[in-house]
């Protein structure tokens, strides 16, 4: 296995993770905007305020991308897994 190859694997790695994690993230990031910002308007400072609706939105978003996400993971391994014999071979 070639240093460029072992490269070429963590940058694929480093790219399903993002593209799986950020849609999830960006949920995340949004639901929690909107309840700062209406903390803000109703003067409400309740900390524990954000966590239900994030944890409820989160789950919504797993159960509506879980396939996609776990279609991209199987994607990649697979297609790690089907090159294998190509990175014994070139040791």
């Amino acid at each position: 296995m070639t240093e460029q190859q072992v490269i070429d694997i963590t940058r694929e790695a480093l790219f399903v993770i993002l593209e799986c994690a950020l849609p999830l993230l960006l949920i995340s990031l949004i639901v929690g905007l909107v309840i700062s910002i209406f903390q803000t308007i109703t003067s409400i400072q309740e900390q524990t305020l954000t966590f239900v609706p994030k944890i409820i939105s989160i789950f919504l978003g797993l159960m509506l991308l879980g396939s996609w996400i776990a279609n991209n993971i199987t994607t990649y391994i697979s297609q790690l897994w089907g090159d294998f014999n190509i990175y014994i071979g070139n040791t």
